[in-house]
């Protein structure tokens, strides 16, 4: 093993945690080390290639984890730089002020967080600025206070959705633009000017950006973080564990194998770990030691439990007349986000998909067999394809958890059931207007391609919760700055610290976050 090189700060994954936060202290001048467990994306045309991307895969981690009966499942997970923003769909929503409080659902109570929206607000606004976040804050009747608009305006809808946009108008509801990020300039008809690096392409939602333009964290964060001589990143650096000292205060080392196989030691004042929920989870419990037996930052033993991934329905209607657009993610819905006129608790989200395209129906084919007629073969279900995406709370349950076996496998145990009865009603809402809305009232096709082939416990996408933040160590992992409560020099950023996930994109809210523990981080290493 190699001996100890020692850092200001390290920084395990390089996602929208992780990344985010090198950018921030990046330019402290402090000896900041980002390890990442895979390498760079390769760009290559499977890039952009529908059967390479999510029928075959290609690019998801070729491993398996466990559910609670041992079966084992692929996880929606990507190992690369830049992490699964390589790959999301770069929604980037606020949460709502209610969803920091105590929120009251059908199947029971989503907690309240230690901090407030209001002491949120001022990073989120930084966070949409850095991640090129395009939209109009006010469109949104749930949408919080704002201390500044948006810096760059919505991608307009292309006239498919302008007509969507129109006829949920016409119903009292209001659409509003969704809020991405994308490195995009429009002419007065919503075009791609010749200077933008977006081409407003049919590829966002899923697909790695071929030509940069998608806000990911490699690009957005960590590329630029790489420009300070005193950042540092090493790539095929999968951590196994970390050690402490013999008061068990402190991490002195963290353990990597490295892509040639062998191992490497390292060392910080600082370590953060920011690894994506299950992952960070998995890190923590695989360090116990005799000062820490049920894992790091695990007195509470909340490590791993209340995991959470949103309950997700990915939805094709069919419109009656085609469907030309390429770049249709660009409208949301959040009338029935907190409630409705006949259900008094929170329904959850509508935005649109990415555009489905002839590969992803044959992907389907054998579920929509009976959704194909001679009128309506798949070739056209592919061209009056409209695409929807309702996102409802999944509500933190201990024993919806992650933990190891004694060979070191991931086992992921999940209610799927938990607080489904308001997506259902979201998904009626929807289904009952298609004929408003000049689609077919008897074509809604469940997606399961975009929940990785209907196994809704490997669609990791928005995993969450693992190791939460709270004001009493006895109830929590994390302090409010996000550091453990039972070591001085350990952080989690990503996802991990949610003590409740909403019905958005989490992604804004993880970026918001480790900008604003960078901030202390940075206090701190003064």
């Amino acid at each position: 093993m190699a001996d100890a090189q020692n850092y200001d700060v390290i920084i395990i994954g390089t996602g929208a945690g992780g990344g985010t936060l090198a950018h921030r202290l990046a330019p402290t001048g402090k000896r900041i080390l980002l390890l990442e467990r895979g390498d760079y994306l390769p760009r290559e045309r499977d890039n952009w290639d529908s059967t390479a991307v999510f029928v075959k895969g290609k690019y998801r981690a070729p491993e398996f984890w466990y559910d609670k009966h041992g079966d084992p499942f692929p996880p929606e997970v990507n190992y690369y730089v830049g992490g699964n923003t390589k790959f999301y769909g770069a929604a980037l929503f606020r949460m709502r002020p209610e969803d920091f409080g105590e929120l009251r659902h059908h199947d029971g109570v989503s907690p309240a967080w230690p901090l407030s929206y209001d002491d949120l607000e001022p990073y989120y606004t930084q966070a949409e600025h850095l991640y090129l976040v395009h939209g109009r804050h006010g469109e949104d009747p749930t949408g919080g206070p704002t201390s500044a608009q948006y810096a760059y305006p919505p991608v307009q809808h292309e006239p498919r959705i302008q007509q969507l946009s129109h006829d949920l108008e016409k119903r009292g509801l209001h659409p509003f633009h969704l809020p991405i990020g994308v490195n995009l300039t429009q002419d007065d008809r919503g075009r791609a000017t010749h200077s933008s690096v977006c081409i407003r392409c049919d590829r966002v939602d899923g697909f790695p950006c071929l030509v940069g333009a998608k806000s990911d964290a490699q690009v957005i964060c960590v590329d630029p973080a790489l420009e300070h001589p005193n950042v540092e990143l090493v790539t095929n650096a999968d951590v196994r564990r970390l050690d402490t000292d013999a008061t068990g205060r402190s991490v002195t080392s963290v353990v990597a194998e490295l892509g040639d196989g062998s191992t490497a030691r390292f060392s910080a004042d600082i370590v953060v770990v920011a690894c994506g929920a299950v992952n960070s989870a998995v890190l923590l419990l695989r360090s116990a030691d005799d000062r820490h037996p049920r894992g790091l930052a695990n007195s509470s033993d909340v490590v791993g439990r209340h995991y959470m991934r949103h309950n997700n329905l990915a939805l094709m209607a069919v419109s009656k007349e085609p469907n030309d657009t390429r770049f249709q993610k660009t409208l949301a819905l959040h009338d029935w986000y907190l409630g409705s006129d006949d259900w008094d608790f929170p329904l959850g989200g509508i935005q649109m998909l990415g555009k489905s395209d002839a590969d992803q129906i044959h992907g389907e084919a054998p579920r929509w067999a009976g959704a194909v007629t001679p009128d309506m073969p798949f070739e056209v279900l592919a061209h009056h394809a409209v695409d929807f995406w309702l996102c409802g709370e999944d509500l933190p349950d201990p024993g919806n958890r992650v933990t190891l076996d004694g060979d070191g496998g991931v086992h992921l145990a999940l209610d799927e059931k938990n607080n489904t009865a308001g997506l259902k009603r979201l998904r009626h809402k929807l289904q009952g207007m298609l004929g408003h809305l000049g689609m077919h009232e008897d074509h809604l096709l469940s997606h399961s391609i975009y929940l990785h082939k209907g196994m809704p416990i490997g669609a990791t996408a928005h995993q969450a919760g693992t190791v939460r933040f709270g004001q009493d160590p006895s109830s929590s992992a994390l302090d409010v700055n996000c550091k453990a409560h039972d070591l001085d020099n350990l952080y989690v950023v990503d996802t991990s610290f949610f003590p409740s996930i909403g019905a958005v994109n989490p992604s804004l809210t993880a970026i918001a976050n480790a900008l604003r523990v960078g901030d202390h981080i940075a206090e701190r290493l003064q």
